[in-house]
């Protein structure tokens, strides 16, 4: 039996409590017996809410299922079928216009547009990395990527490779040459940058290959630089659409000594923001895993957080980075953030904890004790009585993810209200993002901000979550396309317009991000900054990616691109028709059977090797190799598309149980290949009846049909507490 501890009627996992009462609350002018009696009448008072809104969810569902029993997929007709959504209260009436009215909110949130990260919260490591990925080399970032080909000579290597690194320098000097040029000539050509004196201020002076002395095309992009013995400049600072350049000068370093001007890096202020994650990318099944989360998240917003390891047979430990200080261009002081701006994603209203029992001995709402204790242990940062500041505006920003219409949103709205009376917090101090992935928020999603606009930071488009509820919603219609056709279906386009739409007309530009999806693929960096520049042209101020390398390459589009300008210029379009998002991606003609066999063995594939590292290793989100060997960053919104679209085609009679289990039984070989070299890794093909993951891969296909609106949570938690050992 786990030790408790009571609390009124609340009994509270001894670690839990010891964490909460003795790590968190000293400091916070919080009292230990009124948060536990807080946290209890929120349960009170707004369980029984929360229960009825997920009833809701099977409410709707049901009737959705049983009117395309009634209307089978030939005699479709899509305007009977909106019809029939307004009637049921899934598809709500827009109200008028209106604005939000949040304030109060960072700069890197509101006015600043940049790469955004997701890290689990459980990894202090990862974490770290995150947080201070804040600036990033993008000599390395170039250096160590399929950027640049690793053809014959080119190899990065262990030693530095001159030929390598020549192809930064010219990568290098044409981003410099776009975002910051010179007024004569390319970065390219200079052989020395120098200050010189213009008034009471400094300007950069570039001497050429050929013995012209140029300037910068626009001097103001220069606000600083920074000195080592007296001799300027060391490292020049440059602005452009409010991102800094740091361009750092050494000839002395072994990169420095080869580089015409002795620059040994360029690096960029690249993830502006960072979530760290209680959610889908995490692993966390009960009062330890959550303990460990908390405390990293109280670790960050006091300052002190660090992690020890050994790297290339060393001991390293990691910990915040510190402020950057520079001399300003007016000869000032100039202080920047070292950090990302870090936010916390809470789990939404289906998940129940048993970290913490109800006066009825029940598990409790998991987005309650998430809102209560990550909101607490960001009053560190609020007073002050951290190493360092995270929200310099004073706000706390928490991201929803999985909620259904304007409902919900309006109930989260409430919560928060809640918390903040608990915390004893002015109101709205607890910001929130809403993440517009499920079908339910996208068509309503106007109702959803004005349900949260005094407070909203934050919304949001995400391809497998999306079409994972999409599939679910619709899985009485008819069989789906293949997962690729999808992507290329027009209600994704309109998805994704109507997302960016919505927030403009709210009122979301200089307040607000509007944000677009995960770059999914860690290693294919060329490919994503050929790519991924979409995400500002398509007037999204922030996108998800993999990594903090990531982070510094796709910090170079939002140089390319004036997300600001370009949001006025979208602002001015014809808003997409609802109408658009309500067509449902269904299969025209059959699939051929090499098709049918591609999808299962990519589909299956995926599962198997994200379930086994889940189930046995409890690893939430991680590079996972694909049918093909390209390694693909997943968590739980992968694993819901897959298993939903593998579950409708069972149901439409596309492939039946044999197929699939004799592909499960196939696909459970190649994963145990490919992990191999795992030392920790447990295979699934030697005995499939005595692997945990193995069931949870089928429950979650066989079963996925009957799971709330096709969540992957409540049989992956069932199985990871299996094989934790407990009940």
């Amino acid at each position: 039996m786990k030790q408790r501890i009571q609390q009124g009627g609340l009994q509270v996992d001894a670690s839990l409590y010891q964490l909460v009462t003795d790590e968190i609350i000293p400091g916070t002018g919080v009292v230990a017996t009124d948060f536990w009696l807080a946290l209890e009448r929120i349960i009170e008072d707004l369980g029984p809410e929360n229960t009825a809104l997920l009833a809701e969810r099977e409410r709707l569902q049901g009737l959705i299922d049983g009117w395309h029993l009634q209307h089978p997929e030939h005699t479709f007709d899509p305007g009977r079928y909106k019809e029939m959504l307004q009637e049921i209260g899934y598809l709500q009436p827009q109200g008028d216009d209106f604005s939000i009215t949040t304030s109060g909110v960072d700069a890197e949130v509101s006015t600043v547009a940049g790469p955004q990260l997701v890290v689990p919260g459980s990894n202090a490591r990862y974490v770290l990395n995150a947080a201070n990925a804040r600036w990033g080399s993008l000599f390395d970032a170039l250096y160590g990527t399929n950027v640049i080909a690793m053809t014959e000579g080119l190899e990065p290597g262990k030693a530095y490779n001159p030929a390598r690194g020549a192809k930064v320098f010219v990568l290098a000097s044409r981003f410099l040459d776009q975002a910051v040029p010179l007024l004569q000539g390319s970065h390219a050509d200079v052989i020395e940058y120098s200050l010189k004196s213009v008034g009471q201020n400094f300007e950069i002076a570039a001497k050429l290959v050929n013995g012209k002395i140029t300037e910068l095309a626009d001097a103001a992009v220069f606000v600083g630089y920074r000195v080592v013995n007296d001799s300027p400049p060391c490292t020049i600072l440059l602005c452009h659409h409010d991102l800094h350049i740091e361009i750092t000068i050494n000839r002395q370093h072994p990169v420095g000594r080869k580089h015409s001007a002795g620059v040994c890096d360029v690096v960029l202020e690249a993830a502006m923001s960072t979530i760290v994650d209680c959610e889908d990318s995490v692993a966390a099944v009960d009062a330890q895993d959550k303990v460990l989360i908390y405390r990293n998240w109280l670790g960050l917003m006091k300052g002190d957080l660090e992690e020890s390891f050994v790297k290339g047979g060393k001991r390293l430990t990691r910990h915040l980075n510190t402020d950057r200080e520079y001399i300003a261009s007016d000869g000032s002081a100039l202080v920047l953030h070292g950090r990302s701006l870090l936010l916390n994603r809470n789990v939404g209203l289906l998940l129940m904890t048993d970290a913490v029992l109800d006066r009825h001995g029940k598990p409790i709402p998991e987005g309650f004790l998430d809102a209560m204790v990550t909101g607490l242990c960001a009053c560190h940062d609020l007073r002050g009585n951290g190493h360092y500041r995270n929200s310099r505006a004073g706000s706390i920003y928490i991201v929803k993810p999985k909620l259904h219409g304007p409902v919900e949103a309006a109930f989260t709205n409430t919560l928060f209200d809640r918390v903040e009376l608990a915390l004893g917090l002015p109101p709205n101090t607890i910001k929130v993002g809403v993440m517009d992935e499920e079908r339910r928020t996208t068509v309503n999603l106007k109702e959803c901000i004005r349900a949260v606009k005094g407070r909203i930071f934050f919304i949001n488009t995400g391809f497998l979550d999306r079409t994972g509820d999409e599939i679910h919603t619709s899985m009485e219609a008819g069989p789906m396309l293949h997962k690729e056709a999808i992507k290329l279906e027009p209600w994704i386009r309109a998805y994704e317009d109507w997302n960016v739409d919505t927030g403009l007309a709210c009122g979301f530009q200089g307040k607000a991000q509007i944000g677009k999806g995960m770059w999914a693929m860690p290693e294919a960096m060329q490919q994503m900054l050929s790519s991924k520049s979409a995400h500002p042209q398509a007037g999204a101020n922030t996108a998800w990616v993999p990594s903090p390398t990531a982070a510094t390459l796709h910090a170079m589009h939002y140089h390319q691109v004036d997300v600001s300008v370009r949001q006025r210029q979208l602002a001015k379009r014809t808003a997409v028709s609802v109408d658009k998002l309500l067509v449902l991606p269904l299969q025209c003609q059959p699939c051929s059977e090499i098709e049918i066999a591609r999808e299962l063995n990519n589909n299956i594939q995926g599962i198997l090797g994200y379930v086994v590292r889940w189930i046995d290793q409890g690893i939430g989100c991680s590079k996972v190799p694909d049918v093909n060997n390209v390694a693909l960053m997943e968590d739980r919104a992968t694993l819901r598309i897959s298993s939903q679209h593998i579950a409708n085609w069972l149901h439409q009679g596309i492939c039946d149980r044999q197929r699939i289990m004799t592909t499960l039984k196939r696909m459970a070989a190649v994963v145990d290949q490919q992990n191999m070299g795992d030392p920790d890794y447990q295979p699934m093909a030697v005995n499939y009846d005595a692997s945990l993951a193995f069931q949870a891969a089928c429950d979650l296909i066989f079963m996925g049909r009957e799971q709330p609106n096709g969540y992957t949570e409540l049989i992956l938690h069932k199985y990871r507490r299996q094989a934790k050992g407990r009940p």
